[in-house]
């Protein structure tokens, strides 16, 4: 049979230790007992730069409605809103069976607000995914001299605070003047290739010199993105078009969409048309454009449709062209 040692000595040292240890562990601790003692733990969440942009201004400066394509979702189709060759879509389903509609990208209404500082925009969507989310890319694209062909794309991916925060926040520039293609909004007839928003300027603030230059927060349902951007950053323009985007992968490189593909590969959602169902261009959404710090004259290019007369008073607006004609140029199988 085995004896059990027993060695006194260590213990003793060893009891010593923490006699010691508790000690000096007394001499840190607060001394009031008036409330629990946290112990405070390390975190690695990163400072914000700059400063955060304050409430929106009381008034918008425009305001419109884009279609519900939820109406129509459970029969596949939508058959408002969507203008290939006018630089339109409404098509927030999945592509070839649109069997899947996707409410967290349809857009259904966009509100935009400038003050001396910044530029607000808000994007409204039918809903949110199955856990609540939004889980999209939500953006404006910005036309700063009115001429159709858009000069910043402002985005914004996977938004989850309702706090103002640049985190998934980018804005991206055309520095070449090639978004629009040849003719801008218009689908051009021959497939660009051209690089779209290539010049990244502010990415979630790091390395920038602007590293407050654009936020992005969302309501407390999770259906209305709004995102803000520094008007000095743009250079500080008085007035601009802006237009409000969503979608699964809004990708900078690829605007003017309907330059960078074929209406027949871009496919169409509106059934009456061979080019149905969507195909290359799906799970998507964008809005005609509002009119920000000007008086529309209705010549601008992409603005909204409204009531405003022309300069020399001659007539109103012409309606907007009918998503149902397919484009010139394009023969349909």
């Amino acid at each position: 049979m085995k004896r059990r040692v027993h060695n006194y000595g260590f213990w003793l040292s060893a009891l010593l230790v923490i006699s010691a240890s508790a000690c000096n562990l007394n001499t840190t601790l607060p001394t009031s007992t008036s409330g629990p003692i946290v112990v405070a733990t390390s975190t690695s969440v990163p400072k914000q730069q700059g400063v955060a942009p304050v409430d929106l201004p009381l008034n918008h400066t425009d305001q419109a409605t884009d279609t519900n394509s939820s109406v129509d979702a459970t029969k596949k189709r939508a058959p408002g809103g969507d203008s290939f060759v006018n630089d339109l879509y409404e098509r927030p389903f999945n592509a070839n069976t649109m069997d899947k509609y996707f409410p967290y990208l349809d857009i259904v209404d966009t509100q935009g607000y400038i003050d001396s500082t910044w530029g607000y925009a808000t994007i409204t969507l039918f809903g949110n995914d199955a856990n609540g989310h939004l889980p999209g890319k939500y953006g404006v694209e910005l036309d700063l001299d009115l001429n159709g062909r858009g000069d910043w794309l402002i985005l914004v991916s996977d938004p989850s605070s309702t706090d103002w925060s640049t985190q998934g926040v980018q804005a991206w520039k055309d520095a070449n003047a090639d978004v629009g293609g040849t003719v801008p909004i218009v689908a051009d007839k021959v497939v660009s290739n051209g690089d779209g928003y290539e010049t990244l300027v502010f990415d979630q603030g790091k390395n920038s010199d602007n590293p407050d230059g654009a936020w992005a927060r969302i309501s407390s349902d999770n259906k209305t993105v709004t995102l803000a951007f520094k008007l000095s950053m743009l250079g500080s323009p008085k007035s601009y078009a802006m237009g409000a985007w969503a979608g699964t992968d809004l990708n900078p490189a690829s605007f003017d969409y309907n330059d960078h593909m074929t209406h027949i590969q871009a496919g169409d959602p509106n059934p009456g048309l061979q080019l149905y169902p969507i195909k290359a261009l799906a799970e998507i959404d964008n809005t005609c454009r509002l009119a920000i710090g000007f008086v529309p004259t209705g010549r601008e290019p992409g603005l909204c449709p409204s009531i405003i007369k022309h300069k020399d008073n001659s007539q109103p607006n012409p309606p907007p062209p009918n998503p149902n004609n397919p484009p010139p140029g394009i023969t349909i199988p």
